[in-house]
């Protein structure tokens, strides 16, 4: 062992200088990714059972509000954003406005099966290709079956 690693194995942090910052870098424990897995998986168990909620405002809301947490959980936890030098979560929040942006900039055209000036044809050609197959097989629509 050399002399610089004896030091950084017996002193620990401490016999480093100002110089010699890693970053804010903390080592865990395998046992509190496990933990943090396990609130996942309970998270997940829970959006699983939250979707036969027959009220589906409070479905919407409840999944949304898990995802919010499980983003948070993953981000801050096993990416550890929460402790990144200030200019990635600067980056990281351009970067989610400016993809926002794009979305809410696109999704009135996109959305739609025809626009002011234009129409979705392959769309509008699977739906018709989709209710002929239906017709065939004889999966039509939801009305009662004539007799």
């Amino acid at each position: 062992m050399t002399a610089a690693t004896d030091t950084h194995a017996t002193g620990g942090h401490d016999a480093h200088g100002p110089a010699s910052d890693h970053g804010g870098e903390h080592i865990h424990p395998p046992s509190y990714y496990v933990k943090i897995w396990v609130v996942l998986l309970g998270l997940m168990v829970l959006s699983l059972i939250g979707s036969e909620v027959p009220n589906k405002l409070v479905v919407l809301m409840a999944a949304f509000g898990i995802a919010v947490v499980k983003a948070y959980l993953v981000c801050a936890k096993f990416m550890h954003l929460n402790i990144e030098k200030k200019f990635v979560v600067y980056f990281l929040a351009t970067s989610l406005a400016f993809m926002a942006l794009f979305y809410f900039g696109v999704a009135p055209d996109v959305m739609q099966h025809h626009g002011h000036r234009w129409k979705n044809v392959s769309a509008k050609a699977a739906v018709t290709r989709g209710l002929e197959a239906a017709k065939v097989d004889g999966h039509g629509g939801h009305e009662a079956p004539a007799h």
